[in-house]
């Protein structure tokens, strides 16, 4: 008879997804007293696609959750240049040291991810690999109540809660088993092919921009760069993944000579890895015993590498709604997160179309520059206000 992976029959708080979303939801929850539950399929510490680079107010969020000190410990990079390349132009801007923030950073997801998994450990969370959400639990009115799981030996379980959160990627099951549809969706995506290079002299954030397309490489652990080489989805699918090194290769060399030399002068530390693109899209994101956070909620094209800032911002404002306590509360946190995020998503996917030269894109990053500001701005005002107490 399989032993139950789960401590409890009951929680507060169940969390579906234990990366960057849900780990960072359920350290704050159990931070504030609430007993959670997060479960993940995975395995501890596993990798997955990112593109590793944290915005400042990404950056901000580790540092106020004293989790910065470990990340810098662990030899990432310290980013003080991000690098705009134009065809043959390039703006470099400088990272103003502020508000705790001294740098950028792009940890690895072997390391960030565990780094937010410790801490929710710490805070008192209880947290489960290996174990599969296969079905929902309801109420007699309908409402989410819990989980059914599946542990690796094939032992089906169930926990109650007051709350469930999907926090379980772009595929979401909580999203699929409560009917979570998109309500608002981006028009264009582009699709990208990375690997990790050693030895390139690659320090600092670098974005590559020419008509049709654009690459980047992002300083990270272990001395390594991501470079990544992005295009159309149509181009990827009749030219690159017919032979993706050639193809990667290619479009290095068409966005940037010097960025094709950095690689000749190094080593490719890993394989290649594709991402084949994927339409953006804002769910609904609550409802009855339920809510999502993260890319379960809200997904825009990587391109302008935005994913895990949303994450660890959005991760603060729907804790504060749980603790807050009603439905009313977990409806704000969808419309405040519709109204930072709705800037950058719709500058992104402008980016994302390739239907610009490189006046336009230029102008495009200046919209991006200037949500990003405003949403510096909300997060720093959501950190003056006091934590709520809630009738859980």
């Amino acid at each position: 008879m399989s032993i139950s992976p789960v401590q409890r029959e009951s929680y507060d708080v169940i969390v579906v997804g234990a990366r960057c979303a849900g780990a960072a939801t359920a350290m704050l929850l159990a931070s504030e007293g609430l007993q959670v539950l997060a479960i993940d399929g995975g395995r501890y510490g596993t990798d997955t696609l990112s593109t590793h680079a944290l915005m400042r107010c990404g950056v901000l969020q580790l540092h106020r959750w004293g989790i910065l000190d470990a990340v810098r410990s662990a030899g990432t990079p310290t980013v003080r240049t991000t690098s705009f390349h134009y065809g043959d132009e390039v703006a470099e801007v400088e990272i103003q040291p502020r508000d705790g923030v001294d740098g950028l950073y792009a940890p690895r997801r072997t390391l960030i991810d565990k780094l937010l998994v410790d801490a929710a450990r710490q805070s008192g969370a209880e947290v489960v690999y290996g174990a599969k959400l296969i079905e929902l639990l309801r109420s007699d009115d309908g409402r989410v109540s819990g989980i059914v799981l599946k542990d690796p030996e094939g032992g089906v379980f169930q926990a109650r809660a007051g709350l469930v959160i999907g926090a379980d990627g772009m595929r979401s099951t909580v999203a699929s088993l409560v009917g979570a549809e998109p309500y608002a969706t981006a028009r264009h995506t582009t699709a990208v092919v990375f690997s990790y290079w050693s030895d390139t002299e690659l320090a600092g954030y670098h974005w590559y921009y020419r008509p049709g397309v654009s690459a980047g490489a992002i300083a990270t652990n272990d001395g390594l760069a991501c470079v990544f080489a992005a295009v159309p989805p149509k181009r990827f699918r009749e030219e690159i993944r017919l032979d993706v090194a050639a193809g990667y290769r290619r479009v290095l060399e068409e966005c940037g000579a010097n960025l094709a030399a950095a690689i000749d002068g190094g080593h490719r530390a890993e394989k290649y890895r594709g991402f084949p693109g994927r339409v953006g899209y804002f769910r609904q994101s609550w409802g009855p015993g339920w809510a999502l956070v993260g890319d379960a909620g809200y997904f825009k094209d990587p391109l302008t590498a935005h994913g895990m800032t949303d994450a660890l911002i959005d991760a603060e404002f729907l804790a504060r709604a749980v603790v807050k306590g009603s439905d009313r509360d977990l409806a704000d946190y969808q419309r405040t997160r519709d109204n930072r995020a709705r800037a950058l998503f719709e500058a992104t996917d402008a980016i994302a179309s390739f239907d610009w030269d490189l006046t336009t894109v230029q102008d495009l990053h200046l919209s991006l520059s200037k949500a990003t500001k405003h949403e510096t701005a909300q997060l720093l005002e959501l950190h003056r206000t006091p934590w709520p107490r809630g009738t859980r």
